[in-house]
């Protein structure tokens, strides 16, 4: 479905030097350097995937994205999506995508949202009883009567997110490209994103790739993640062997009288561990306790903790992927 070969991304900033000097050279004599947001990544993704595309800000997450969108052209290298290149078929291509950028909306902000939809239904040329039936699958996915007459501006986050999801299918594309679906939401409007993405993706098999800064998204969607860093791919692979190769990270939290005491405990000296092998951090009364299991056992480490400090309350329970993540870039992983 999609194949992404060596793609590339080249940019050239101009360089201006200090002062006034620097400004009259820039505007004469320009200097430019050369910028490579991304360096020779490739992935494949097959039809009915849902793939989670990670990585820190400036990793050229948002580049590779605007490349498979057709937004923007690759200095190198090739990506298809359905055998199509986003910039050669642009027309019929974007008939078969849809995206969602969290922080922007392609809704009519003054337009009541039942006739937004009516302007994207002549946009995209869908027939009158395809977008009958359409809107009546999207209503029942996302739940959209109880505000669809509302003008968009009157929405809530959590409903424009909706809306703007439900715009993004309204035409049934292959590909949906969603970029932060739920930021800014509570927990309970997230659990319904999440819902409504999976019950589309299983009913339609529609392949995503979700970019995401919030890693509940990741895990609870999705089972394989692409992760990028400085422009070139760190990771590729299932989150289970992303787990079972780095995520023998256990954490444990207590609550505590004297987290001054807590936060002195040497682990690194006492289990001569790495550095990196163990994190120690305190909010108030609660310390929390981030550790490899592979370098020292759960029980090992509770024993040391008891018998140093005295603790009200405690839990132990697995990291989760946003600390295994971390662990990686701190280890500098090329996959």
């Amino acid at each position: 479905m999609i194949d992404v070969k060596n793609l590339r991304k080249e940019f050239k900033k101009n360089v201006k030097e200090p002062g006034l000097r620097g400004s009259i050279k820039a505007l004469f004599r320009p200097k430019t350097e050369r910028v490579v947001a991304v360096d020779d990544i490739s992935f494949h993704v097959p039809e009915g995937e849902i793939l989670g595309f990670i990585g820190p800000n400036g990793a050229g997450k948002s580049t590779v994205i605007k490349m498979l969108t057709g937004i923007l052209t690759p200095t190198s290298g090739k990506c298809t999506i359905n055998g199509k290149n986003p910039r050669e078929n642009r027309k019929t291509y974007v008939k078969e995508i849809g995206v969602v950028f969290g922080q922007r909306t392609q809704l009519w902000w003054d337009l009541p949202l039942r006739e937004t939809y009516g302007v994207l239904k002549e946009m995209y040329e869908v027939p009158d009883d395809r977008f009958r039936k359409r809107m009546a699958f999207l209503n029942e996915v996302l739940e959209l009567d109880s505000f669809i007459t509302d003008p968009v501006r009157t929405l809530s986050l959590g409903q424009r997110m909706r809306a703007d999801i439900a715009a993004s299918l309204l035409h049934s594309p292959k590909v949906l490209f969603l970029d932060e679906p739920t930021i800014g939401l509570d927990v309970v409007v997230k659990d319904n994103i999440r819902r409504a993405i999976t019950h589309i993706n299983e009913q339609e098999r529609t392949t995503v790739i979700l970019t995401t800064h919030d890693l509940a998204d990741i895990e609870q969607l999705s089972k394989r993640i692409v992760m990028i860093d400085k422009g070139q791919r760190v990771f590729d692979g299932a989150i289970a062997d992303l787990k079972a190769r780095y995520g023998q990270i256990r954490e444990f939290s207590f609550e505590t009288d004297a987290p001054e005491a807590a936060l002195r405990l040497d682990y690194v000296r006492h289990f001569s561990l790495d550095g990196g092998d163990v994190s120690v951090e305190a909010e108030g009364k609660t310390v929390t306790v981030r550790f490899n299991s592979a370098a020292v056992p759960v029980s090992d480490m509770l024993g040391y903790t008891l018998g140093e400090v005295s603790v009200n309350d405690i839990s132990v329970k697995d990291a989760d992927i946003e600390e295994i993540i971390r662990r990686l870039y701190r280890q500098g992983v090329d996959a």
